[in-house]
């Protein structure tokens, strides 16, 4: 599999799929969302991962219960015999035919396809990587985290070999020394900023980060809308008013990496204007 340093010189700013593409029928965290963004031009599947009651790894953003799964439970107190009985919802909130995939079944999809993003797991790393070795796809793997002390002694310790990039919020950057004195494979980092001005944002930077070989991964995806991700610069603002704006300014900072919930219509932006 190639790495994103090289996927990156190969096809320019890399897509992110934002627990792939969901919408109607199609839940998100799941196959047919992934299989969806793929088919859309996705270059990395971003997905939230937690442990059963049993110890199983599955794929689902835990606190998403009530519109996912029409319950007020927390998934991650259940088995994995009662987590695969559950059946998903969609946007109305009516059963799908779809069920939670647990991690094993993701790997075994997509293997030598694409490079995955394995989001809110730094807690359960040595489990996780476990499962990804058994299925010899390291190479697949894209781990982030913040960066405290004891999350990057899990990467370091369960992780070392596996592509990684701490998340800055918001102000400076105060770990990159740290980092780059662990065993750690340090690729990039994905920054989140709420004002252009923000130190992390600044010119000096983002060429700093470059002349080390660090790719830059910004979110366009919109949590809410008193948390702004990229100052703004959103998919609501490139959808909504005008896409030179939010992924434009984006792409002209230099991020290598922008994650979205609207895959088709950003590959297209970046095919269409920029490549």
């Amino acid at each position: 599999m190639k790495s994103l340093g090289e996927l990156r010189k190969e096809k320019g700013v890399l897509v992110a799929a934002h627990r792939g593409t969901s919408g109607g029928n199609i839940p998100p965290n799941t196959i047919a969302a992934f299989d969806l963004a793929l088919k859309e031009g996705a270059d990395i599947l971003e997905m939230d991962l937690f442990k059963s009651l049993d110890g199983e790894i599955f794929v689902f953003h835990t606190g998403t219960e009530p519109a996912y799964l029409d319950r007020h439970i927390r998934i991650e107190s259940r088995t994995s015999e009662e987590i695969r009985n559950l059946r998903l919802c969609n946007c109305d909130l009516e059963e799908t035919f779809l069920s939670v995939n647990s991690f094993d079944e993701i790997l075994e999809h997509y293997k030598g396809k694409c490079i995955m993003n394995l989001d809110r797991c730094i807690n359960i790393t040595e489990d996780v990587m476990r499962v990804v070795r058994r299925h010899n796809m390291t190479d697949q793997i894209l781990l982030k985290s913040d960066t405290s002390e004891k999350s990057l002694k899990l990467i370091e310790t369960f992780a070392p070999d596996v592509a990684y990039m701490p998340i800055f919020f918001m102000e400076e950057d105060t770990a990159s020394e740290k980092i780059e004195q662990m065993n750690i494979h340090y690729v990039g980092a994905e920054l989140v900023f709420d004002r252009e001005d923000a130190p992390i944002v600044q010119d000096s930077y983002l060429e700093m980060m470059h002349k080390k070989n660090r790719l830059l991964w910004a979110n366009s995806l919109v949590y809410s809308s008193r948390v702004p991700l990229a100052a703004g610069h959103s998919d609501d603002l490139s959808l909504m008013e005008d896409p030179d704006k939010g992924w434009g300014w984006l792409v002209e900072k230099g991020f290598d990496i922008i994650q979205t919930d609207w895959t088709s219509h950003l590959v297209h932006y970046l095919r269409e204007k920029v490549l």
